[in-house]
C-alpha cells in the first residue's frame, strides 16, 4: 500500500502498458455494445510531471519523452500519443495519463469505468478527479479483491487492466489466481496483465502455467537494456488473454520500435508470440 506510481509515470513499462491499453479500448469501441472497463490497480489517473515525485525519479525521460520527439511513430502508437496531447498545450509535455485517465478519453457514454485503488491519499485523489463522471466509479479497496467482486459485469463486454506494483513477493502467484478467478466469472473478457519482469526465472514460471490455461493469450514484452546494469526496471510485459483480433497485428508493428526508440543500452529487445490457445 505504501506504493506510488508518481515516481515513476511515463517510464517504458508506462508506455507499453498504455500503448496496448489504448488500443485494445479503441477496438471495444468498433461495436456498439457497451462495454466496461476494470482497473484494480488504479493509482491516481492523471501525473504531473513537474512534480516532485516525477522530479526526484524522472524515467519519464527515457521513456514518453523519448516518444514524443521521436519521428516515424508507428501507427498502432497514435492511440496514446492523441490523449497525450489532448492533456498538454503544443511541444511541452507536463502531463501523463494514468490508466484511468486513459480509459476515461476513450469510453464512450455508455460503457462503465471501475477504478479500485487501496493507497488512501491516491484513492481521495482519483475519486476527487473523476467525481462528477457519473459513468466512473471509484472505491478505496483492494485490486485483487475488486476482481472477484467486480465480475462479471452487466454489460457481458468488458476489459481488465491488473497491474500490481511488483513491490512484495508473490505477485506472479497472486496474477494467476486472479486470472482463472475471472475467467471462471468472466469467460470472455479480455483481461490485461503487467508484470515487472525483474526476477527471469519467476517470469519463466509464470508464463508455463498461462500456457497451460484453455484461453486465447498472447505475450508481449519490452527489455530496454541487458548490458548487467542492475539498478532500475529494465524490461516488462504485457499478457493478453482473450485478446481483441487486429492486435496481435499491431503489436508486430509498435514492438520492434519501442525497443529502438526507448533503448537505453546494449541488448535492448521485443518478444510477441501466442502463449495458448487456438487463434
Amino acid at each position: 500500500m505504501n506504493y506510488r506510481h508518481a515516481f515513476h509515470a511515463g517510464n517504458h513499462a508506462d508506455v507499453l502498458k498504455h500503448a496496448i491499453l489504448a488500443l485494445v479500448l479503441e477496438h471495444m469501441k468498433k461495436k456498439d455494445a457497451p462495454f466496461r472497463v476494470l482497473d484494480v490497480f488504479a493509482g491516481i489517473g492523471l501525473y504531473d510531471l513537474g512534480a516532485d515525485e516525477a522530479a526526484r525519479s524522472p524515467e519519464w525521460q527515457d521513456g514518453i519523452a523519448r516518444v514524443m520527439v521521436a519521428r516515424n511513430r508507428p501507427v498502432s502508437l497514435m492511440p496514446l500519443i492523441n490523449i497525450i496531447n489532448n492533456l498538454n498545450s503544443g511541444t511541452h509535455l507536463s502531463l501523463y495519463p494514468g490508466s484511468p485517465e486513459i480509459a476515461r478519453q476513450i469510453v464512450r457514454p455508455q460503457d462503465r469505468l471501475m477504478l479500485a485503488e487501496l493507497h488512501p491519499v491516491d484513492a481521495e485523489t482519483l475519486a476527487g478527479r473523476y467525481a462528477d463522471q457519473r459513468s466512473t466509479k471509484v472505491e478505496r479497496r483492494d485490486g485483487w479483491e475488486a476482481i472477484r467482486a467486480w465480475l462479471p459485469p452487466e454489460e457481458r463486454r468488458g476489459v481488465i487492466l491488473i497491474d500490481p506494483p511488483f513491490e512484495i513477493a508473490g505477485e506472479y502467484d497472486r496474477l494467476l489466481r486472479a486470472l482463472d478467478q475471472g475467467l471462471q466469472r468472466f469467460a470472455t473478457g479480455t483481461f490485461l496483465l503487467w508484470h515487472a519482469a525483474k526476477d527471469p526465472l519467476a517470469v519463466a514460471e509464470y508464463e508455463a502455467a498461462l500456457s497451460a490455461l484453455p484461453a486465447k493469450i498472447l505475450r508481449a514484452s519490452l527489455c530496454v537494456r541487458n548490458d548487467g546494469i542492475t539498478r532500475g526496471l529494465s524490461a516488462s510485459g504485457m499478457v493478453i488473454v482473450n485478446p481483441p483480433w487486429t492486435l496481435e497485428q499491431d503489436l508486430a508493428e509498435l514492438l520492434p520500435w519501442l525497443a529502438e526508440s526507448l533503448a537505453q543500452g546494449g541488448g535492448a529487445s521485443w518478444q510477441l508470440d501466442r502463449l495458448a490457445g487456438q487463434f
